[in-house]
């Protein structure tokens, strides 16, 4: 499934035959072919506009603030796979932005104008939005970090249910019967040898160490890889046996026994089977709800971001046509390639033409323009004659 990315782009009604925006909409439709990319309206309220000061310094906090957003929207998408195992179909129900599907939230956008009154000042409204990024950043990650933390906690806890010999609980397996206990001298030892190592163990385990109790080699319980025999000795050689034993690659297990402690590992892991069923449905909640309020977040950064860029780049009043396209990845540079055929006149010296009519571009001429006009792209935001930002959502 190819993925969708959009392209908001903004021109002055001057680069076009007609002063009426939704003609101007609609002659860029003409511009982009619809084999490349479907051209939409994007409506943008008339802002509160201060200093240039204070635009161009917007421009450059709108340019960060964008980047955080899609960092976020990457890391709660991440945060949903993990949980989901990426299984397209139900990432796709959580990834709804106001219980509608992403797409036609971005398609069919409209400034939230109860949430982010247009009367307010633009720093006041980027103040707003960087806050509730924050916050949404801080709930997902703060949920998915119980959750991780609950399943590993689930995961070694059914190892030791359904593990080998060598790392499972040896609690519902070894009887107490044959163990030594409360004896001032002697102890017993239970020791997980590899199945193949069998025999030597049997024939070599009484010399292994001093005051071995002879015959006193008990096998316990084996699985495919592994036998757990018991084997006792006398507590003052204890730990001479065991070392031996771990030079051979056989491994003793500490066990102790404990009257219920067989009931009480069970009880221990349906708690935590209980708990992480519960966290998971608290996530995914969270989940969704981080993708939806982080998309909105996002798609409104980068509607201011457009109209500062749009005021610094053609000034007063407020005369230009803003669109919505939405195209794929692989079909993206084809629509810049049109775009930039038709408007690259917009961008002064720093477009040029070659003998073939192909656009160029003079980069020192580029950046001195930009300059001088006090203009910034953001970080790896590629300059165009117009005003143009992407979006590709995870």
């Amino acid at each position: 499934m190819s993925s969708t990315k959009y392209a908001v782009i903004s021109l002055p009604l001057g680069a076009f035959d007609s002063s009426n925006k939704d003609d101007a909409v609609s002659s860029l439709k003409s511009t982009v072919s619809s084999d490349s990319g479907t051209v939409l309206p994007f409506n943008i309220p008339d802002f509160k506009i201060g200093t240039l000061d204070a635009l161009v310094q917007q421009a450059d906090d709108l340019a960060k603030l964008e980047q955080n957003c899609e960092a976020v929207v990457a890391k709660v998408a991440d945060s949903l796979r993990s949980v989901l195992d990426s299984d397209p179909d139900r990432l796709a129900q959580y990834k709804m932005v106001n219980d509608k599907p992403t797409d036609q939230y971005i398609t069919n956008f409209s400034w939230n104008k109860i949430r982010y009154r247009a009367d307010k000042s633009l720093g006041e409204l980027i103040d707003t939005l960087g806050k509730e990024l924050v916050t949404v950043d801080n709930d997902v990650k703060t949920k998915f970090n119980q959750y991780n933390s609950v399943k590993t906690n689930l995961a070694a806890l059914q190892r030791r249910q359904t593990g080998n010999l060598a790392t499972k609980s040896l609690t519902p397996i070894v009887d107490p019967a044959i163990l030594v206990q409360d004896s001032e001298y002697l102890e017993t030892h239970l020791i997980v040898v590899p199945a193949n190592n069998k025999k030597d163990f049997v024939k070599s385990y009484e010399t292994l160490a001093p005051m071995v109790v002879p015959r006193s080699c008990v096998e316990v319980a084996k699985d495919e890889e592994f036998v757990l025999f018991a084997v006792a000795t006398f507590k003052k050689t204890s730990a001479e046996f065991l070392q031996k034993c771990r030079e051979q690659k056989w491994t003793p297990r500490q066990y102790k026994h404990v009257q219920g402690g067989r009931e009480e590992e069970q009880r221990e892991l349906d708690k935590v089977t209980n708990e992480e069923r519960k966290v998971c449905g608290e996530a995914l909640r969270i989940g969704r709800t981080g993708w939806s309020e982080s998309v909105m977040v996002w798609i409104h950064v980068l509607t201011l971001r457009v109209f500062v860029e749009a005021v610094l780049r053609y000034g007063l009043p407020l005369d230009y046509a803003t669109a919505l396209i939405k195209t794929t990845p692989k079909l993206s540079s084809k629509v810049k390639t049109a775009l930039d055929g038709r408007f690259s006149h917009l961008g002064g010296n720093a477009f040029g033409r070659d003998k073939q009519g192909r656009v160029t571009k003079d980069d020192a001429a580029m950046s001195s323009e930009m300059a001088a006009a006090g203009l910034g792209t953001g970080e790896g935001h590629e300059y165009t004659a117009y005003v143009y930002y992407e979006v590709e959502l995870p």
